[in-house]
């Protein structure tokens, strides 16, 4: 149940459909800029809280200019009061400096790219009815809107020669109930007559994204046309609709796409998404990953546009699978698996010149807990290390001597690096320097843990700010979602360590079976086992951390969303001993047969639990549901907190429900709540700042 890119677009829907005209039909106020400066109450406090982490300003999208000397980029920033974001366009010198802001006001700016002289930058507004195109001077004049589709745009790419774009907008090509039904334009159903009417916190609807080509001259846009003309299918894919997975070649002739072309049942049971690449002078589409039955996504053209380079995944079904890194030979279509000796997954590939040849690819891997740049020798295939460090590297682009970054740890909220080609880092922007100047940063431990089955586990242990080893400190067991995720040095503006810590916890955040970054079979180990090493992992490492003198070992409580949600339903129904003495579930997976009924991405139940729970004959399937925390819900003895959002669709709010319904008829001590306008995350501000007040409030209550 992979997230990260899912909440960030989550984040620009939210945003975007709260700009435009106030309720009442008048303009909004386009001089305003959200305040971020901390209170004097807040500084004299010094520690995290709900209402600071709204102030960070959130870094996003940072594109170099043609001359290598500018870098363009987002910060959104949020109004509690207004109970919404706002993203605005920034500049900063490529080496460091000034920070420029471009746009304000209550509309949203996004997307900003270059033109091809590096004279104006193109950008996404929300300024009229529809999402259009606009271009402004670097320094922010003459804002000019250069698109008026009947539609709006999602995102854009130029063309390497600048004299064409791509684009995504949505395209109605299904009947809705009120063209069937024309004299009933007020009603309001779903109708389905197959599966995937609902993905993640939408329902589906008569429209898909596509991706259209024009021709571009930086003030008008031309002979437009949609390459993907009538299928019915998205592109980028449901649920992320990530742009990266949509490329053009450097020459500029053709476009390489990432497709799942199934609909129905045929998509939800499987993950057979394909690269297809468009020739815009034949018009025509060829698949090139035919046969290859996994996830094929993210392609990227070599210099010459005569390789493609993407991440592959093997095993149908298996969504978190290892990302391979292929590459083709476009003339010929032989493909080379790049990274078959290299033991984790390639992300953001990045392949350049350098020096007058492309021999090198440069990507992103989760590596023991972190995210680090690799790169890898095509033609001789071995992989170097370039970073190292206690960090997660999300994403990097080429700056003709290394690499402009964002990195986030455990201790920071993500901002621009550049890295050399040899690893050297140097911190370009400081969006939230106002803040850890004023608040007492949490520090942590990485230690190894020993497992039950004679294995080393590393385990990441956040100490309160201005901690005193001479102090006893309640500590809370962090239950990663996924659940085949990254327990990495990310900083999360919902589950975040340092918030936890300020509350006065140590949070022991284990690397258990299930997580990236440890090799395939540590990865793999955690499916159709829902209730075994993992587990046995998660009780190694409060075992061993409590016996730290440090810690309470009488005040230890266990909290988490999505499969770590699942992972406290479980705890809570194994937990006879009262090793922990307070619980908080945030969507869990409680009964696997309702939730294996109700989710929508079948193929994620059908390899994780190995099979529908009516195959009486499928072992694996029957183990699994063997291991539903339902089956001991008997066994609740200990005070639970149970949250869900109403457009959930991911893992329904019902399983929350039936979890709570049990917990007060069993007479445990328990409380509900249910944000009925919130999806898989609590995004917005006031939800949130609820949302961490009532964590914190429970924690402190049985703590």
């Amino acid at each position: 149940m992979k997230t990260l890119n899912l909440i960030l677009i989550s984040l620009i829907i939210f945003m975007v459909s709260c700009t435009g005209k106030k309720k009442d039909g008048t303009q909004i106020d386009n001089d305003f800029v959200p305040n971020v400066e901390l209170t004097q109450d807040e500084i004299d406090k010094g520690i995290l809280t709900p209402e600071i982490l709204w102030k960070f300003g959130r870094i996003s999208d940072p594109q170099l200019s043609p001359d290598k000397k500018t870098i363009v980029y987002n910060i959104t920033h949020y109004d509690v009061e207004k109970n919404r974001g706002f993203t605005y366009i920034y500049t900063i010198p490529a080496e460091g400096g000034e920070v420029k802001r471009l746009t304000g006001g209550e509309n949203a700016f996004f997307n900003p790219r270059w033109s091809k002289n590096g004279s104006k930058i193109i950008y996404l507004s929300t300024e009229t009815e529809n999402v259009q195109l606009w271009t402004m001077n670097v320094d922010g004049s003459d804002k000019t809107q250069i698109s008026e589709l009947d539609k709006s745009i999602n995102s854009f790419k130029i063309s390497p020669n600048g004299d064409k774009i791509l684009f995504m907008a949505d395209v109605k090509l299904e009947n809705n109930p009120q063209d069937i039904y024309p004299d009933l334009p007020n009603t309001n159903v779903i109708m389905a007559e197959d599966l995937m009417y609902r993905h993640w916190n939408a329902w589906t609807d008569d429209s898909y994204s596509h991706i259209f080509v024009a021709d571009f001259d930086e003030k008008s846009l031309q002979n437009i046309y949609d390459i993907m003309k009538d299928e019915k299918f998205d592109a980028p894919m449901s649920p992320y609709f990530d742009d990266s997975e949509i490329t053009w070649s450097t020459d500029g002739k053709k476009i390489a796409y990432t497709c799942k072309k199934m609909s129905g049942k045929d998509y939800a049971v499987s993950t057979d998404s394909d690269i297809y690449l468009y020739d815009l002078e034949t018009k025509s589409t060829t698949n090139l990953t035919e046969g290859m039955l996994g996830y094929d996504k993210y392609p990227v053209f070599s210099p010459d546009s005569k390789y493609l380079a993407w991440t592959s995944m093997e095993t149908p079904g298996y969504e978190a699978d290892k990302e391979r890194l292929f590459i083709m030979n476009l003339e010929t279509k032989e493909k080379e698996y790049l990274t078959e000796h290299f033991d984790y997954g390639a992300s953001n590939v990045v392949w350049p010149q350098v020096e007058g040849n492309y021999d090198n690819l440069y990507f992103i891997s989760c590596f023991q807990a972190t995210h680090q740049i690799f790169k890898i020798n095509y033609k001789t295939r071995e992989v170097v290390q370039i970073t190292e460090g206690d960090h997660d590297i999300t994403s990097i682009k080429w700056n003709g001597n290394g690499f402009v970054a964002e990195k986030m740890s455990i201790k920071s909220a993500t901002e621009i690096f550049t890295f050399d080609q040899y690893g050297k880092e140097t911190q370009i922007t400081f969006t939230n320097k106002h803040i850890y100047d004023n608040i007492a940063v949490s520090d942590y431990k990485e230690v190894w843990v020993p497992t039950t089955d004679g294995k080393e586990m590393l385990t990441w242990v956040i100490l309160p700010p201005n901690f005193d080893e001479t102090k006893e400190y309640p500590a809370i067991l962090f239950c990663l979602g996924g659940p085949q995720s990254a327990m990495s040095q990310f900083f999360s503006y919902r589950w975040n360590f340092q918030i936890m810590a300020a509350n006065g916890y140590v949070v022991i955040a284990p690397n258990r079976r299930g997580v990236i970054g440890f090799g395939s079979e540590w990865c793999k180990q955690i499916s159709g086992d829902y209730g075994g090493q993992n587990m046995k992992d998660y009780m190694s490492a409060v075992n061993y951390v409590k016996k730290e003198t440090y810690v309470d070992e009488d005040r230890i409580g266990a909290v988490g969303a999505s499969y770590g949600g699942f992972s406290v339903f479980w705890l809570a129904g194994h937990n006879q001993d009262k090793t922990f003495k307070a619980f908080i579930s945030h969507c869990g997976m409680y009964n696997l047969e309702s939730q294996y009924a109700a989710t929508e991405e079948m193929f994620f139940v059908n390899y994780d639990l190995g099979g529908a729970y009516w195959e009486k004959d499928n072992k694996k399937a029957q183990s699994s549901y063997a291991n539903s925390p339902h089956k001991f819900v008997q066994n609740w003895n200990t005070p639970i907190l149970i949250i869900a959002g109403g457009y959930d669709f991911r893992i329904p709010y019902t399983e929350s429900l039936q979890a709570f319904n049990a917990a007060q008829l069993n007479g445990v001590e328990s409380k509900l709540l249910i944000f009925p306008e919130e999806t898989h995350f609590v995004l917005k501000p006031q939800n949130s700042i609820l949302w961490q007040r009532e964590f914190k409030a429970w924690l402190d209550k049985y703590l």
